[in-house]
């Protein structure tokens, strides 16, 4: 490559991080790049680990060959014992646990690979590779995040030359530094959406995140928690507790989710989350939907646990609609992004009577006076009720226990 093609190159990458590019777009836009200015490129890859709960990192691949050019695919942070054998074996492992930057083969000559990946990729046509890990600053470090792992190959008969190993020594930091701009984003969004739910995780990242600042809302609030849970807990060994409390939270969480809602706490076996609408009736339609697949899903898993011999249980869910105020509350140093007013009160008081009565569901009567009338006609009253902390009686109602039977 010329020097002015370099330059024009590296211009490139620092334009686009700066932008906001995605990983597969930086490296897809330097590879066509290169290969027009003369780098006989014909497959790269990045690889990039995440602070995720589920996902361990981000690999993209391009391929001169391919019509669509790029391919990404994310690997989970628990990998499976033949994925960690074969993460074990290459390269990149190799380099990480050694401190060496950089390593080349001349695949297209030797009879002696020292890397299975190396192998597949003579099989490929590839007659030189060239892999190159990137390490971040201590205290930049994040997680597992702790670099941005490349790799070059060329299917040119001479391989690369030493020339075309300075172009990418040049680059490739460039391209490194905005690949961790952007993955650093990416965490960031899905750690605060994780830990602090997906509408109050988007609201602090658009910068609503100084104390005291929160608005009033009308939003139907759901409160559920586990049956028994307390006598399940001390009847139970320590290590099934855990894997018991992450079955459910799942449950009812992945039903809140597909339903609309945005899932706000997590205490203990207890879920508070709200539906937002600027219908209350759509929003109250919208919790009875996640209900009822909650209930489908409950039903499957504990199917599945009763015949792996695990405990099994059943949730409490109270169902309210009223006004709350939606936003920060705590102190300088630490922040919680949830609804506080009498309405959380209630639909908490609201579920601990479902054991009273014992019912699965319970609803109060502003809930039940925003659903539209098809809607009522599904719902049964279970009497009035005084609601700890509450100074007036409630009606509550249920679903028709023919309708989940």
């Amino acid at each position: 490559m010329r020097e002015e093609e370099k330059g024009q190159v590296l211009r490139w990458i620092i334009e686009r991080g700066l932008v906001g590019d995605s990983e597969g777009k930086l490296l897809e836009g330097l590879c066509t790049r290169c290969l027009a200015a003369g780098l006989p490129l014909s497959q790269a890859m990045i690889l990039v680990d995440t602070l995720h709960p589920i996902h361990g990192g981000h690999v993209f691949s391009w391929k001169r060959e391919l019509a669509e050019g790029l391919v990404s695919r994310e690997y989970e942070s628990n990998l499976s014992d033949q994925n960690t054998r074969l993460w074990h074996s290459s390269p990149f492992y190799y380099m990480l646990q050694t401190g060496v930057s950089e390593l080349r083969r001349r695949i297209g000559e030797s009879d002696d690979l020292d890397f299975t990946i190396l192998e597949d990729l003579r099989a490929e046509g590839q007659t030189d590779y060239f892999a190159m890990v990137h390490r971040f600053g201590q205290e930049t470090t994040i997680g597992e995040m702790d670099s941005v792992c490349s790799r070059w190959s060329t299917s040119a008969a001479e391989g690369f030359s030493d020339d075309d190993l300075d172009d990418l020594r040049l680059l490739v930091p460039a391209l490194s530094l905005a690949v961790k701009a952007y993955s650093l984003t990416r965490i960031a969004k899905a750690l605060v959406e994780a830990y602090l739910g997906r509408d109050a995780g988007e609201r602090v990242l658009q910068g609503h995140m100084s104390r005291g600042t929160a608005e009033m809302i009308s939003a139907v609030l759901w409160f559920s928690d586990l049956h028994g849970y307390t006598s399940i807990s001390e009847s139970s060994s320590p290590d099934q507790i855990l894997p018991l409390l992450n079955d459910y939270a799942e449950a009812a969480i992945s039903a809140i989710h597909g339903c609309g809602g945005d899932v706000l706490k997590l205490m203990g076996d207890g879920t508070l989350a709200i539906f937002k609408s600027d219908n209350a009736a759509d929003a109250c339609r919208s919790a009875l939907r996640a209900e009822s697949d909650l209930r489908n899903k409950i039903q499957a898993l504990n199917l599945r646990r009763h015949e792996q011999s695990l405990p099994v249980t059943s949730i409490y869910l109270g169902l309210h609609i009223g006004d709350v105020f939606y936003g920060n509350i705590g102190s300088r140093e630490r922040l919680d992004f949830t609804v506080i007013g009498p309405a959380v009160n209630e639909v908490a008081r609201i579920a601990s009577m479902c054991r009273s009565v014992d019912r699965p569901v319970l609803l109060s009567s502003s809930f039940v006076e925003n659903l539209p009338f098809e809607e009522r006609n599904r719902l049964v009253s279970v009497g009035r009720y005084a609601l700890r902390g509450s100074n007036r009686p409630h009606e509550l109602f249920t679903l028709d226990p023919e309708r989940l039977s």
